[in-house]
């Protein structure tokens, strides 16, 4: 039986090494367009490869999917997050699980990764073709012909896609797969980008650029017009806003029509962790210590010196009086607006989306096989599917495990 792999990613990799495991006497060629393989795996989440998750409930793993939570549960029930993490063990590639939940390569170094593969395809009858350029795909009484860019054509009793969505173009990553899929029948659903930054109408924020902040919340309407909150890191930027909030935002915002005439109404929440009674209480205290302090010596325990002092500017808050002059109605009203200041979205980061939301229709594959319902003997795998995540891990999750499924070639 031979076997071709078309995307040298994670998925692809992963679904090289499942064929190699169940079906040792298959020949599998993995092809990939640049010259080694792995090149979005090896700068996922900084250059360190965030492997996985941390969070050990499959049910909890599957509340981090905007899209394809259902059909991905076969997958990770499958390969769940600690299979994950011991099938990188075992490959010679130890893991550390990180306070927030974040699983990496001990080495902190995404070759590592990618190493271990190509290592273990040394003694294995997969064949990897590295530049290989695929531009066309056919099906032809249930064979597989997949032509190179050289005009050979090579011949399959199996094939798996595994190239990705179009985001990362630089990384090779560019939608070949959707023509591919199409042209033997299968539906590409609409297309978006997700896990970006977000760039604000208010242009004042621009002046904090650089400046981060461990934890806030951020609250906003999707397009099916459901409300989604966020809590985590924030960086602000010279065009607006980033971070690992921001992304996970942005999956579930990534089929909201977004512009400077259509602005998305986004809440920010600077203090998630206190309640009004906490600070009223804080402030009390406060009061009682340093009753001729300005406020915004009470407000910098919580944030930044330069947060407060251009929010002051530009919200009125009211920062410069003396505390002893406030009363505990003013001084929730100040609170209230920490916690829920009002900024617009106009505009998308362009390039810095990570993943592509949206691919191959989801009803038309099985989810317990990742085998094609149109036609015998094609698998899916990874980003190319309508699957992705939001940001933690949770893509190469998706990733690892449809991939192993797919290799199965049930």
């Amino acid at each position: 039986m031979r076997v071709g792999i078309i995307g040298g990613g994670a998925a692809g990799m992963m679904a090289a090494w499942s064929v190699s495991q169940n079906h040792p006497d298959a020949h599998v060629v993995l092809f990939e367009k640049n010259k080694n393989l792995g090149a979005k795996v090896i700068i996922s989440g900084g250059g360190r490869c965030n492997l996985t998750t941390g969070i050990e409930s499959v049910s909890d793993v599957l509340k981090n999917y905007p899209r394809g939570a259902k059909f991905l549960k076969h997958a990770i029930y499958s390969m769940p997050p600690a299979d994950v993490r011991q099938f990188f063990e075992d490959l010679g590639v130890p893991t550390k699980c990180e306070s927030d939940l974040r699983v990496f390569p001990k080495s902190n170094d995404g070759y590592d990764v990618v190493r271990a593969f190509e290592e273990y395809f040394k003694n294995t009858n997969v064949d990897i073709s590295l530049g290989t350029y695929i531009v066309d795909v056919e099906y032809v009484d249930s064979k597989f012909y997949v032509y190179k860019k050289s005009e050979q054509c090579e011949v399959f009793d199996k094939l798996i896609i595994t190239t990705g969505g179009q985001a990362y173009r630089h990384t090779g990553s560019t939608g070949d797969g959707y023509s591919f899929a199409e042209a033997i029948g299968h539906t590409v659903t609409e297309l978006g980008p997700s896990l970006n930054s977000f760039i604000l109408v208010e242009k004042f924020f621009t002046e904090l650029s650089g400046l981060s902040l461990g934890k806030i919340k951020l609250q906003a309407k999707c397009k099916d017009n459901k409300k989604h909150k966020f809590e985590g890191p924030i960086l602000f930027t010279h065009k607006g806003l980033t971070g690992p909030v921001v992304f996970a935002m942005s999956a579930w915002l990534a089929f909201s029509e977004i512009s400077e005439q259509n602005p998305i109404a986004l809440k920010l929440d600077f203090l998630p962790e206190w309640t009004l009674v906490d600070l009223e209480n804080k402030w009390y205290e406060f009061l009682n210590d340093s009753p001729k302090k300005f406020f915004k010596h009470f407000l910098y325990q919580f944030l930044p010196k330069s947060l407060i002092d251009l929010l002051d500017v530009n919200l009125d808050l009211k920062a410069n009086l003396a505390c002893d002059s406030l009363n505990i109605k003013t001084v929730n009203l100040i609170i209230e607006k920490l916690k829920n200041i009002e900024v617009s979205i106009k505009a998308r980061g362009k390039g810095d989306e990570f993943v592509t939301a949206g691919g191959i229709s989801r009803s038309e594959i099985n989810s317990k096989t990742m085998q094609s319902k149109i036609v015998p003997g094609l698998y899916f795998a990874g980003e190319i599917m309508d699957v992705d995540g939001v940001t933690g891990g949770f893509n190469l999750q998706a990733s690892w495990a449809c991939g192993s499924l797919a290799g199965k070639l049930f």
